[in-house]
């Protein structure tokens, strides 16, 4: 039979033995193909079985796929292993992703819109090779779902953290979900006791995310909500940009402060909304050269420098500039708060072009910030020398004045300055009240409303140089 069917072919014209022979070899090729993609791991499994160690990327890791611009990889969290269903743990294919992406010149490491991801409390170290790495969030992060979802042994104060990192930038429309309520309903939480007063228990709550000791740092277009406390927490970093964030938290949230910056300098916070339970950006010690512009804040407690000084600590704060911004239906507006004990300095500070609606203290200084309400009376004091409010209008919630400026007994204000102050009662029919102050010096360049008779003329001088300028220069060093 061979012979015959061999025969025949070899009778038939050879333009169709070349078809057939064509025919045959391309069957064969699709077999080959098909059988070498449908062995092993699927393409989201294959990593599953792989362990994270910091800084050493995954063995093999997928291929990144090439962006336009510059020469970035792509590494998707997705072909690490993360699931992306919001329930399974995804921390080790984000470690792993880090990992990798972190080993390359230029590399994006990318959240994938349509997903959500879980993770556990993780820290992605550095320093990475890379020189502008990329977090790309697209789709949604979440952290385990309140304290009693979080792993035994596993740090409850900080939940993601970037430490030692240089030069990155994240960015995205997606969302970090901090998932806070159940631990803002921890009986220790200051809501949850009669009178504002605190229960026994534990209380440790995460800040969602951390940078520490990190540089040439950009934080753009993201938004997050419902931190179990801080938003966002930059310490011992330089060089920090920070631009159209959205946070968003309900008014009642505890210590939910949206930004808050410590022993960090170089710092620009722009044209971003902050609605939450706390400050919308709050100034520690170690801080200088911040520039705050066009933010709407609230409800909240404003803007704040501070709080300095506590338990007898040692805290400088200069060059800080807050303008063009707006902040309503809030506790506070602008606010230096300071312990008594405390020592250091704030000066060098400018309030300038704010906008003022139905805000209770809309421009405060205390000296005597207390939790308990009772604190004893100290003799030292951070220092509060060359603050200026300049151009700020609007209304005051008339349960509390629009200006207060309480200083300490031993340590007066001075070099205070304003100008164009305006501010009226927020409900129609009340007087405008009068401001509060004690112990506060300074120059009034433009008559203000309300006027601020108490303030008294400058006649104290300190050589802010030595007290502040070195300090702060031994803090970042």
């Amino acid at each position: 039979m061979f012979s015959l069917k061999l025969k025949f072919k070899l009778s038939m014209p050879f333009h169709r033995v070349l078809v057939l022979l064509f025919f045959i070899f391309s069957c064969l090729y699709f077999v080959t193909i098909q059988t070498k993609h449908h062995h092993g791991y699927p393409e989201h499994e294959q990593f599953h079985h792989l362990v994270s160690h910091v800084s050493v990327p995954p063995s093999p890791a997928p291929e990144a796929a090439a962006v336009a611009g510059p020469r970035y990889s792509v590494f998707n969290v997705l072909d690490f292993g993360a699931t992306g269903d919001g329930v399974a743990d995804d921390t080790q294919a984000f470690k792993l992703t880090w990992d990798t992406a972190c080993e390359l010149e230029s590399a994006v490491l990318l959240v994938p819109d349509g997903y959500s991801f879980m993770l556990q409390s993780t820290i992605f170290a550095g320093p990475c090779k890379t020189v502008g790495l990329v977090f790309q969030i697209d789709g949604t992060i979440m952290p385990p779902n309140g304290p009693d979802s979080w792993p035994r042994n596993t740090s409850k104060r900080q939940w993601l953290v970037f430490y030692r990192v240089n030069g990155m930038l994240m960015q995205g429309g997606g969302l970090v979900d901090g998932k806070g309520e159940k631990w803002w309903n921890l009986p220790c939480k200051p809501h949850k006791g009669i009178n504002g007063t605190t229960m026994p228990g534990p209380c440790d709550s995460p800040v969602a995310i951390r940078f520490f000791m990190s540089s040439n740092l950009t934080v753009k277009g993201l938004k997050i909500k419902n931190s179990p406390q801080f938003h966002f927490r930059f310490d011992a970093c330089h060089g920090v940009r920070v631009e159209s964030l959205t946070i968003k938290t309900p008014a009642q949230s505890p210590n939910t402060d949206g930004i808050h910056i410590e022993n960090t300098n170089n710092v620009q916070i722009y044209n971003s909304f902050i609605s939450n339970g706390d400050d919308c950006v709050s100034i520690g010690a170690g801080c200088y050269d911040v520039d705050i512009t066009n933010i709407t804040c609230g409800p909240s407690h404003g803007i704040s420098i501070g709080s300095l000084g506590v338990n007898h600590s040692r805290a400088c704060v200069s060059n800080i500039t807050v303008s063009e911004s707006v902040i309503q239906h809030s506790d506070n507006g602008v606010r230096i708060k300071t312990w008594q004990g405390g020592s250091g300095c704030v000066s060098k500070v400018e309030f300038r072009n704010i906008s003022m609606e139905a805000v209770r203290n809309p421009i405060i200084i205390d000296q005597y910030y207390c939790l308990t309400k009772n604190c004893s009376n100290q003799t030292s004091a951070v220092v509060i020398n060359d603050i200026s409010y300049v151009n700020i209008k609007g209304s005051y919630d008339v349960r509390s004045p629009p200006m207060s400026f309480a200083c300490s007994d031993s340590t007066p204000c001075i070099n205070l300055t304003l100008a164009q102050v305006e501010l009226q009662p927020a409900t129609r029919g009340h007087v405008v009240a009068n401001p509060y102050c004690w112990n506060a010096h300074g120059t009034i360049l433009a008559q203000t409303i309300p006027p601020v008779y108490c303030l008294e003329e400058t006649n104290v001088t300190i050589d802010n140089t030595n007290l502040c300028g070195q300090v702060l220069k031994q803090i970042i060093m």
